[in-house]
């Protein structure tokens, strides 16, 4: 018995020192790596999560099976945002996360080249849905160019429909998505958006500060399940870059800082 809490001892400061060590390497623990592990946690575990994503398709196919009720122009189309909306990148912010840091565009052009990023719950049966009612899907995502060979591995390894290069709309010289969307617009008669961040249904959240932005959700209020279709990520978004005033030159600390400075208490 002796020799079996001495060994408990020892493990337990061998734990002790290794999260010490662990800690110092990543010069102290933050809110913006470690809450994302926090949030990560959440959309992998949570069932919460998982109700919310099919609560998201199924309004969205509800408005579907109205848009084929109705007389049609041009041939029907969703326009659906990728990362988070289709595609979860959780594993990828954990990754990082667990080193202590935060999204780098390198590391996230190697993930994203390894094509192993899931399915978002509901997506994929959705838009074979819509897929197989003549609806065109168009992915346009501010994914680079140098990621347009693993996206669509990615995105034909599960089956998506439209999974071709002239679906795949990728980021070329701007981040907003308007110009792109208008482009689509052209041919096709656009009846849903589904996207994870604001900027996914229309130039008026393109950067924007964070005021500006509330006050245009609750101008654009009926459209949200309507014709926009937003999907949870509490990991990050332009919600996160706007509390920054989207100043990507930020340290952790600064970071930090920032968050504990606009949160409410009592």
């Amino acid at each position: 018995m002796k020799k079996i809490f001495i060994l408990i001892a020892a493990v337990a400061l061998g734990c002790s020192t290794s999260k010490q060590s662990a800690v110092s390497s990543t010069d102290a623990l933050n809110l913006t790596a470690d809450g994302k592990l926090f949030t990560a946690l959440f959309q992998q575990r949570a069932a919460e999560y998982k109700a919310l994503c099919f609560q998201a398709f199924n309004i969205a196919h509800l408005r579907v099976d109205e848009a084929l009720q109705q007389p049609q122009t041009k041939p029907m189309a969703i326009v659906t945002d990728i990362d988070e909306t289709v595609l979860d990148n959780s594993a990828y912010d954990v990754k990082q996360s667990l080193v202590g840091k935060d999204y780098e565009q390198k590391s996230w052009e190697q993930w994203t080249g390894l094509s192993k990023a899931d399915t978002i719950p509901g997506a994929l049966s959705f838009l074979k849905y819509a897929g197989s009612k003549g609806i065109k899907i168009f992915y346009l995502t501010n994914r680079a160019e140098a990621e347009r060979k693993g996206t669509l591995e990615n995105l034909i390894r599960f089956g998506f429909p439209d999974a071709v290069n002239e679906h795949l709309i990728l980021k070329q010289n701007v981040s907003s998505k308007e110009s792109r969307r208008q482009t689509i617009a052209q041919t096709h008669n656009i009846i849903m958006l589904m996207g994870d961040n604001l900027a996914d249904f229309s130039a008026l959240f393109d950067k924007k500060p964070e005021d500006e932005r509330m006050k245009n959700t609750y101008a654009s209020a009926s459209e949200f399940g309507k014709r926009f279709i937003v999907l949870p990520n509490p990991v990050y978004g332009d919600w996160e870059n706007s509390v920054y005033q989207y100043n990507n030159k930020l340290t952790a600390a600064q970071k930090d800082s920032i968050i504990k400075s606009v949160l409410k208490s009592y």
